[in-house]
């Protein structure tokens, strides 16, 4: 009887699926290596590559290493990086000072890097947890129980027109301080800076996943103080609308690309923000989104690259026009063939 039985069905979708030709034809989101922006860790001095032990297969680069793996992955297609500075401790005070040095580490990274890969776009952080003793993202009132938003922002203003000196293509002010994409558009347009770009983290949430990123620039073990969390400036997981908020100042304020942080926690968000603005949506698929593919895959639990794959055409499917990812070469390199 069942062997028989028949549907009277005018619409069948699974039509569309029956070959590998079709799906072909009708696949309404593609990933490619031109969406893909690599972020790359960056130390002084000479020596080898430091793996991450957090993040397998992800490196603290000197600066000659760091220009090698920009000049492969440009050869690859991937058309920008992020750059992170791992500094000495011995750098570090309360204000970040070493953050204003116009040698700093940072800074003579994207010279090195503009100078032999021109045609590569650099993206450099603008926030003081790297630079930091106590590994907050500005600098602290007087009572050291919150992070001064007003004198932080004008530090950041500072810091942005030295990146841009040196010759980066986005300032990327990831510190959530109010009123700081507009200041910074500000000190850029009044240095001469016109063409230097803002990606703004707009909507970055305080994540339990950041955890191995701060490992690789060295503020995990400082990440607050007695009185202190991160989530007095970076948002609450919980809320929805307060992102919108948050981008569609920043927009106002003249940003030209804004981000969601993390991405693949937050694909609701990257769906609400594509929907608000026109502007060019980025995500950042964090540090603990990577570990935890790696990590499930070392234990035979997941597929390695079928599940970056698929993490990272969720995230563009939810509305990402372009995603950081420590995924970048290996991706790039799969999508090449």
């Amino acid at each position: 009887m069942a062997k028989n039985f028949k549907l009277d069905l005018t619409h069948r979708p699974r039509r569309l699926r029956r070959f590998a030709s079709r799906r072909s034809l009708v696949e309404e989101t593609v990933l490619r290596t031109a969406d893909l922006i690599a972020p790359l860790f960056v130390i002084d001095g000479k020596g080898k590559p430091e793996e991450i032990g957090s993040m397998p297969g992800v490196f603290r680069l000197t600066i000659p290493d760091l220009v090698k793996e920009c000049r492969e992955l440009h050869q690859l297609g991937v058309p920008a990086v992020a750059l992170f500075p791992k500094l000495d401790p011995k750098l570090k005070d309360e204000v970040g000072s070493r953050a204003l040095d116009p040698g700093t580490l940072v800074l003579r990274a994207v010279r090195a890097v503009k100078a032999a890969v021109p045609e590569l776009s650099v993206i450099t952080d603008v926030a003081l947890d790297p630079y930091t003793s106590h590994g907050h993202d500005g600098v602290l009132n007087a009572a050291k129980d919150n992070v001064d938003n007003d004198r932080t922002v004008g530090i950041l203003c500072e810091m942005a027109v030295l990146q841009a000196e040196a010759g980066v293509d986005f300032v990327a002010p990831s510190d959530m301080m109010d009123g700081r994409v507009g200041a910074i558009r500000k000190a850029l347009d009044a240095a001469g800076f016109t063409d230097t770009a803002i990606l703004a983290y707009s909507a970055k949430y305080n994540s339990a996943y950041y955890g191995p990123f701060r490992d690789a620039v060295g503020s995990a073990q400082a990440a607050g103080t007695r009185l202190l969390s991160k989530a007095t400036y970076q948002m609450n997981p919980a809320n929805r609308r307060e992102a919108i908020e948050e981008v569609l100042l920043d927009v106002s304020e003249g940003a030209d690309i804004v981000m969601v942080k993390p991405a693949g926690l937050c694909l609701d968000i990257i769906r609400e923000v594509r929907n608000a603005t026109n502007r060019p949506v980025a995500a950042y698929q964090i540090s603990g989104e990577y570990a935890q593919i790696h990590a499930a895959a070392r234990l035979g639990w997941l597929d390695l690259a079928k599940c970056r794959r698929e993490s990272l055409l969720a995230i563009k499917r939810a509305g990402a026009d372009m995603i950081l990812t420590y995924f970048a070469k290996d991706m790039a390199k799969a999508l090449k063939g």
